[in-house]
C-alpha cells in the first residue's frame, strides 16, 4: 500500500508541475515489478513522528500538510543539506546550511550559504540554531579518533576540539595517485573505517581513504563506483556498521536513489530497486508530505552503525523557481528507518549449492525478543538475488539460544556463492510488519589487504620499470603475483612481498618482452594463485 501511495503521489506531481521541470523518468528493469516488500532499501522508511502542523504557511500544496517541528524550518531563512550528531549529554547537533529567504537570486544564492550549527533533544527535531559556523555548502559532519570535529563544507572544512567551537577553517588534501579525478572533488561523504582511519566517495563516485581524517586522502579508484545504469549522478552518503559499508547515490534527473553495499568500501554490488524516490515523506495517518526534490541524503547510526533515521534536503519546487519573497522554500527533514536485525550464519564451513541446511542466529536487543515476536515461517534467506523476489531458503525448524533465535533453513536455493559477505534475510513479524537484516559469515574476512599501485615508471636505458605498491587495506596482505600490461600486452612481472597496512613498497621490474611502452593505456593487475584480486588501470 505504502508504495502505491507513493507512485500515486508521483504520478500527481507530474501531472500538474510545469512541463519545463527538466525531470526525465526512468525507467525500471522489468523485474523490478516482481521485487518483495523488503527487497528495496525505500521500504525501509517509516512513518514521520507525529509533529505539528499549521497554517498560512510557504509551501506548494503538496506540502501543506508536513510537520513544521520536524527537522528545521524557519520562514525567513532556506535550508538545505547537514548531518546530525549525538553528544553524550543526549543532545543533537545539526550541521546544516542555508541563506536568507529573500536573498537576490532566491535559491540560486546557494553558493553563499552559511553553515549553522543547530540543537535539538529529539533526533527528528525541531532543531534551533545555535551558532554560525561560517561560509560553505553541503556540510558533513564527524568525529576524529582524538575527539575533534570535522564540520565538510565544499572546497574546505571546518574543525574544532568542541561542538561548540571555536571553528577554524582548513582545507584537505588530496592525491589522486596518477588516476583521473571523476567529476571533481565536491559533495564529499565519509565513513569510519575499524581503525579510524576513513574512507571518502566524492562526488563522482570515486573512492579516496585517509589514515586519520585529516591527512591526504589517497585516491584507489580509476572509475565511478556508480550502478551501471544511465543517471545524472550526485548526493553520494556513504556509511558502516559492524558488518558492511552502505552507499546510496541520488540521478537528481531522474529523482530515483540506488542503494548498494560493500565488504571494503572499493568494491561494491548494487540491490535492486529504489533506494528513495519522491514521497518517502509520510505520516502515520497516511499524508505524504511530497516534496519535489529529495537531495543529500545523511544518516544517523545506532551504536552498532545501523542507519536508523535518514534526513533529507527538500524543496516544494524546481530550484530556479524558488524566488526571494516567494511561497517557496526548503528545509531539512528528518524520516526514521527501520535498522533492520542482527543476524550471524553459524555454519563454519563455506556455503555453496550442496550445503544442506544453514543456521542463522538472530540476535535479540532491547525492544525486540525474536522468540515470540517473528513469524518464523515468512522468513526467507540467501543471497540478495534471491531473497529480493521471494525466494531463497526457507525454514525448517528453529531453537532457543539464550534470549536469541537460531532459525535452521534448508540449504536448497540460498543462491550463495564464493564471493557473497552478507546473505540477507526477509520476514514479517507476528503483526505482519517487514522484518530483515544482513548476516555476518564467519569465514570471510572483513577487514582484507587491498593493495594499490601507481602508475609504472619506464626507464628504457636499464629496460626496467619501477611500480609503487601500498596496502591500503586493514590487514597485512600476502604474498602477490603482479603483472603489468601495456595495451594489453605483458610488460613486466614480479612478486609483492607481504605488506602491512598503509605500508607501501617500490618494486624494480625487468621489462622482458618487445613492447612498445609508449602506449596509452597500462594495467597493473594482482594475482593470487593465478586467480585475479584486483586490477588498476591507468
Amino acid at each position: 500500500m505504502k508504495l502505491r501511495r507513493i507512485l500515486f503521489s508521483i504520478g500527481v506531481m507530474l501531472t500538474v508541475m510545469s512541463v519545463n521541470a527538466q525531470i526525465t523518468e526512468r525507467e525500471r528493469p522489468a523485474e523490478w515489478k516482481h521485487l518483495v516488500k523488503g527487497a528495496r532499501f525505500m521500504d525501509r522508511f517509516l512513518p514521520m513522528p507525529d509533529g505539528m502542523r499549521a497554517k498560512g504557511i510557504w509551501g506548494a500544496e503538496y506540502v501543506q500538510q508536513r510537520y513544521v517541528d520536524n527537522g528545521i524550518e524557519m520562514p525567513e531563512t532556506s535550508f538545505w543539506g547537514g548531518n546530525i550528531l549525538q553528544t553524550p549529554d543526549k543532545k543533537y547537533h545539526l550541521f546544516v546550511c542555508g541563506w536568507a529567504e529573500n536573498s537576490p537570486k532566491g535559491h540560486m544564492f546557494w553558493p553563499k550559504s552559511t553553515v549553522f550549527h543547530a540543537v535539538s533533544d529529539c533526533l527528528s527535531g525541531p532543531y534551533a540554531i545555535q551558532d554560525t559556523i561560517g561560509k560553505g555548502h553541503n556540510p558533513e559532519a564527524f568525529v576524529l579518533e582524538d575527539g575533534r570535529i570535522v564540520v565538510y563544507v565544499i572546497d574546505g572544512y571546518y574543525i574544532s576540539e568542541s561542538i561548540n567551537g571555536p571553528w577554524q577553517y582548513g582545507k584537505f588534501e588530496f592525491d589522486s595517485r596518477d588516476r583521473k579525478i571523476i567529476e571533481g572533488l565536491s559533495n564529499l561523504t565519509f565513513a569510519r573505517r575499524e581503525d579510524g582511519s576513513r574512507l571518502m566517495v566524492c562526488r563522482g563516485g570515486g573512492i579516496w581513504v585517509s589514515r586519520t581524517g585529516l591527512s591526504p586522502y589517497m585516491q584507489l579508484t580509476d572509475k565511478r563506483v556508480y550502478p551501471a545504469v544511465d543517471g545524472r549522478f550526485e548526493d553520494p552518503v556513504v556509511w558502516k556498521d559492524e558488518l558492511q559499508y552502505h552507499l546510496i547515490v541520488n540521478d537528481w534527473l531522474g529523482r530515483i536513489a540506488y542503494y548498494q553495499r560493500s565488504k571494503d568500501g572499493i568494491h561494491w554490488v548494487t540491490e535492486q530497486g529504489e533506494a528513495y524516490v519522491p514521497g518517502v515523506s509520510f505520516h502515520k495517518d497516511g499524508v505524504v508530505e511530497n516534496w519535489f526534490k529529495y537531495e543529500r541524503p545523511k544518516v544517523f547510526q545506532d551504536k552498532h552503525g545501523r542507519a536508523i533515521q535518514m534526513n533529507f534536503a527538500v524543496i516544494d519546487t524546481i530550484k530556479w523557481d524558488d524566488l526571494p519573497n516567494d511561497n517557496h522554500s526548503s528545509k531539512n527533514i528528518c524520516i526514521p528507518l527501520n535498522k533492520g536485525m542482527l543476524l550471524s550464519v553459524l555454519n563454519k564451513k563455506q556455503i555453496s549449492d550442496i550445503t544442506p541446511y544453514i543456521e542463522v542466529k538472530i540476535q535479540a536487543e532491547e525492544g525486540f525478543n525474536p522468540q515470540t515476536e517473528i513469524d518464523v515461517e515468512s522468513l526467507r534467506f540467501g543471497a540478495f538475488q534471491k531473497v529480493n523476489f521471494g525466494r531463497g531458503c526457507k525454514p525448517l525448524r528453529s531453537k532457543k539460544s539464550g534470549k536469541d533465535l537460531i532459525v535452521v533453513f534448508d540449504g536448497r536455493g540460498s543462491g550463495i556463492t564464493a564471493d557473497e559477505f552478507a546473505p540477507k534475510m526477509i520476514g514479517k513479524d507476528k503483526k505482519g510488519n517487514l522484518i530483515y537484516g544482513y548476516a555476518r559469515l564467519p569465514y570471510v574476512d572483513y577487514a582484507p589487504s587491498t593493495l594499490s599501485a601507481r602508475h609504472p615508471v619506464i626507464n628504457n636505458e636499464k629496460k626496467e620499470l619501477a611500480v609503487e605498491i601500498q596496502n591500503f587495506g586493514l590487514s597485512t596482505s600476502r604474498q602477490t603475483e603482479v603483472k603489468v600490461f601495456c595495451d594489453e600486452k605483458l610488460l613486466a612481472e614480479g612478486v609483492v612481498k607481504p605488506l602491512k597496512p598503509y605500508e607501501q613498497v617500490i618494486l624494480f621490474l625487468k621489462i622482458e618482452n618487445e613492447v612498445v611502452t609508449d602506449g596509452s593505456r597500462y594495467e597493473v593487475i594482482f594475482y593470487q594463485k593465478g586467480i585475479e584480486i584486483e586490477k588498476n588501470s591507468f
